[in-house]
């Protein structure tokens, strides 16, 4: 039987050098990242002549509205993560070569090469900031893209007729095995008065997958001679724009508030459980809500919880979303409120079946040409 599998494909602007690349989103297990394996197909013209050829993989962090680059401002940094001649070859590829490669050199002939790259562990997940309604140009965030281009040098100023650039993603995929069940119990006393009351949150399970909704489980014992009036549950999005020393925001994706139950008078309890389900749908003209980094013709989505081996290991390059329910009990204008909040995380299952096993004899390509991506040819007119 055979199988088709679909290869990226994308040519430099005068049609001298395309890129090959079997998938476009790389994983990180924390213990590792997976390589980068492609192939570089050139002129024979280009092969002919020994011109050199280098390829880099690039992450490029945005953290500033591209409209408000004026008087020789620029919000936009550029972090060269692996560099290598490709044409003439500077150390043997041939006996590492995967599956993929080896039917692709099979298939474009002798003017085709090898190339893999490999992330250093710890780079920063891909994560797009959502721009307001009227903003325009290239989004905060951080994206990666392959590149590979003809010059003397590694340095040099890449053209952009002999440039390709082919937009990836780094991404993480939730764990298979659930943590700690959260909960958490607060109280509060109050000055000149006796007793005190108690909220007790609990959450269902620690990792949900996106679209699954969220029980949240809600205690009240009002010991207090206070009065609950309302109560109202949220999803807040945690953003840290780790390039800055206060880059940390915060915004509620999704809310629930409710006087059912209510009021709780002194010497009273509630047992209360409210549903939450983050979703971008409700939140699709806010601006600043932290998306999953897409690329051209995907679905965008919320952005998944940056999962960290320690919470020291932060890179400096990088944007960390973390999530957490928040309830808060309102008690009125002088009794103020209480509130208790918990983590949890939110990502993708892990497709049970990513990568296809591949043989010599078992696999068809199927090219699928990629259109230009803005944020490869804003960064090809730079060079």
């Amino acid at each position: 039987m055979v199988v088709n599998f679909k290869v990226y494909k994308k040519c430099s602007p005068n049609g001298k050098i395309a890129i090959y690349l079997g998938r476009r989103d790389f994983v990180d297990y924390l213990s590792g990242v997976e390589s980068i394996d492609g192939v570089v197909l050139l002129d024979k013209d280009y092969v002919e002549s020994g011109r050199k050829i280098w390829g880099q993989v690039v992450c490029s962090f945005r953290y500033g509205r591209e409209e408000d680059e004026v008087m020789g401002l620029n919000f936009q940094k550029d972090l060269f993560l692996a560099s290598e001649q490709l044409h003439p070859a500077t150390k043997k590829m041939e006996a590492g070569v995967t599956k993929l490669q080896e039917r692709l050199l099979k298939k474009l002939g002798p003017c085709a090469f090898p190339f893999t790259f490999t992330l250093p562990q710890g780079a920063p997940s891909s994560v797009t900031l959502q721009p307001g309604p009227e903003e325009a140009g290239e989004p905060c965030g951080v994206s990666y893209y392959v590149k590979i281009f003809s010059g003397d040098t590694e340095t040099d100023n890449a053209h952009k007729r002999s440039t390709v650039s082919l937009g990836i993603r780094k991404i993480q995929f939730a764990p298979t095995k659930q943590g700690r069940q959260p909960c958490t119990v607060v109280r509060k006393d109050f000055l000149l008065s006796p007793g005190e009351l108690e909220l007790e949150v609990t959450l269902d399970k620690q990792l949900y997958h996106h679209g699954e909704k969220i029980m949240v489980n809600i205690s009240v014992r009002n010991q207090s001679n206070k009065v609950v009036k309302k109560m109202k549950a949220l999803v807040q999005q945690g953003i840290d724009v780790v390039i800055f020393q206060n880059g940390q925001f915060r915004t509620v994706i999704d809310a629930v508030e409710t006087q059912d139950g209510c009021p709780i008078n002194p010497g009273s309890t509630l047992q209360k459980v409210i549903y939450l389900k983050p979703t971008l749908e409700s939140n699709k003209n806010r601006r600043g809500i932290a998306l999953d980094g897409h690329l051209k013709r995907d679905e965008e989505n919320l952005a998944s919880s940056t999962l960290l081996t320690s919470p020291d290991v932060r890179d400096s390059f990088g944007i960390v979303v973390s999530y957490a329910v928040k309830v808060k009990l309102y008690l009125g204008a002088l009794g103020g409120e209480l509130s208790a909040e918990l983590p949890f995380i939110l990502m993708h299952p892990k497709p049970s079946e990513r990568i296809k096993v591949m043989t010599a004899e078992s696999v068809a390509i199927e090219e699928e040409n990629v259109p230009e991506d803005r944020a490869a040819d804003t960064e090809d007119m730079k060079s």
